[in-house]
This record gives C-alpha cells, sequence and structure tokens, in this order.
C-alpha cells in the first residue's frame, strides 16, 4: 500500500517560513504539532531541518530533558525523538538518531520510500519540499498561518514553476489566531 507523503509547516501572512518567525510556540501549538507526528511512521528531512531538529528535540544523552521544555515540548520530543528519520544529503558524511542518509536521486528515493508500508512519511523544511511538490509527490500540505509579516527569510515552496491546483480539506483556528489549513492536490 503507498503510504502518504505530508507536508507540514508554520507559515507568515507574508509566506516566510523561517522557524524563527511567527507566534511562540504554546500548549495549544504544541499538542497540534504531536499529533502531526503520530500521523507518520518517518520523518523526511534535508540536511538544514534535521540539524535543525536534532538540536532542539533529540533526548540528550543524560536520558534527562532539559528545564527549558514545558510539558508540550517534552511530549513532542517523546514522539520525535524515537521516529524513523530520512536526510537527504548530498553534504552530510553521516547521520544517527534513528537516521538514514539519502544521496543522488532523492525524488527516487523519495517514490520507493512512499511505496513502503506504512501511516505516513510527515516532511518538514524549505527546498526539499519545494522539490518534491514540484515533481508532484506531496499527498497532502498543512499550513499554520501566522497572523505576522515578517518582512524576511525564506518564502514558502520557492521555485515551484508549475501552478499545482490545491483543495482545503480542513481549517480550523487555534486560540492564538494561527490558523491551520489543510490540503490535497486536486
Amino acid at each position: 500500500m503507498r503510504q502518504p507523503l505530508r507536508y507540514a509547516i508554520n507559515v507568515t501572512l507574508d509566506g516566510c517560513v523561517h522557524h524563527e518567525v511567527g507566534l511562540p510556540p504554546d500548549a495549544e501549538s504544541m499538542a497540534f504539532w504531536t499529533d502531526e507526528l503520530r500521523r507518520s511512521d518517518t520523518l523526511l528531512y534535508g540536511r538544514v531541518t534535521y540539524e535543525l531538529m536534532e538540536g532542539a528535540w533529540r533526548r540528550p544523552e543524560s536520558g534527562e530533558w532539559p528545564d527549558w521544555m514545558d510539558a508540550s515540548e517534552v511530549a513532542f520530543s517523546e514522539v520525535m525523538d524515537p521516529m524513523r528519520k530520512v536526510v537527504a544529503s548530498e553534504t552530510l558524511d553521516g547521520v544517527d538518531w534513528n537516521a538514514e542518509l539519502v544521496r543522488g536521486d532523492v525524488v527516487g528515493a523519495v517514490r520507493r520510500l512512499k511505496e513502503e508500508s506504512g501511516r505516513g512519511i510527515a516532511l518538514g523544511g524549505v527546498k526539499l519540499p519545494a522539490a518534491l511538490a514540484a515533481e508532484g509527490l506531496i499527498d497532502e500540505f498543512t499550513f499554520v498561518v501566522h497572523p505576522v509579516v515578517a518582512g524576511r527569510g525564506p518564502q514558502l515552496l520557492v521555485g515551484i514553476r508549475k501552478q499545482m491546483q490545491l483543495e482545503l480539506v480542513e481549517r480550523w483556528e487555534f486560540r492564538s489566531g494561527a490558523s491551520v489549513q489543510r490540503y490535497r492536490p486536486v
């Protein structure tokens, strides 16, 4: 059975997807992101996102979560930490943290990954999702739209040259004013 490739990301009103812009995470948004992780068996990242996530959410060698984490962040970490991770990179020499490295034909590797059995593949990042969207490989797009204009930073799905028609399949708002919009290709 073919498993879905789902792309989910925080985005500002002007399309910025930098991890430091938007509203600060709160218990409601962290619970949402934790539930999003639970929908999949595998995480798919490029190098930059893998390193960012590993630095923030990997269980420390001590086994104890850092003091800065609240209960919602610990819950998120406890779901993410043991998950299988696939990292697309030409520059990394190796990966760990339950990860495997993909080099070369990333599109072909993702097609093969989608053919494996599983609940789904959670895709994160900026450049890799744009490349996979251009190939029509993403089955679902989830945007958490923050009521912020960043004015600068990396933009959502830069490089797509062919129009993609998406159908809104779900929408709701957080108490913070951010809204979740889930789309599937038509």
